[in-house]
């Protein structure tokens, strides 16, 4: 894995970002990738492109305070058992409810779009062997600095306060 393929992973998590945003959601995404998987796969496949499933967060939408992206994302990835070689992408950093499915399936590697806005449970994740990779882009941090100054209420119902 390199930085083209964190590119293209984190693209597709930003567009689930901005998907949740223009139905009046919470801008957050994420993607569920197989970096194993054969290049090469019928097209759409898992093996295509490497993206298993893909999920933003749902909860104004839904009306469900657990339908963060993370776990919208690994609800859609259905049943598996193949979660310890895949890789959990969202454009912020998982809080401790989304840190904790990704610790319970024991996907060992999450990549974060950025944290400078919101810190979660990246510890404790590291403290579960996870590897965690933070790319601090600039898209999700401006996601995010846009959700907190047109709708802080929003916000601050998301991370419960």
């Amino acid at each position: 894995m390199h930085d083209s393929a964190y590119s293209k992973w984190l693209q597709a998590a930003i567009e689930q970002a901005e998907k949740s945003w223009a139905e009046g959601g919470i801008p957050i995404g994420s993607v569920l990738v197989d970096p194993s998987a054969t290049p090469g796969s019928e097209p759409g496949s898992a093996g295509s492109d490497r993206i298993i499933s893909r999920g933003h967060n749902m909860r104004v939408q839904s009306g469900d305070p657990t339908a963060h992206a993370e776990v919208v994302c690994i609800r859609n990835a259905g049943r598996r058992r193949d979660w310890n070689r895949l890789t959990l992408v969202s454009t912020l950093s998982p809080c401790p409810m989304c840190s904790g499915t990704a610790i319970l399936f024991k996907i060992p590697r999450v990549i974060v779009g950025e944290n400078r806005t919101f810190v979660g449970a990246e510890n404790w994740m590291r403290g579960h062997g996870i590897e965690m990779i933070v790319l601090d882009d600039e898209r999700c941090i401006a996601l995010m600095e846009r959700l907190k100054r047109e709708k802080p209420d929003l916000w601050a119902e998301d991370i419960g306060e």
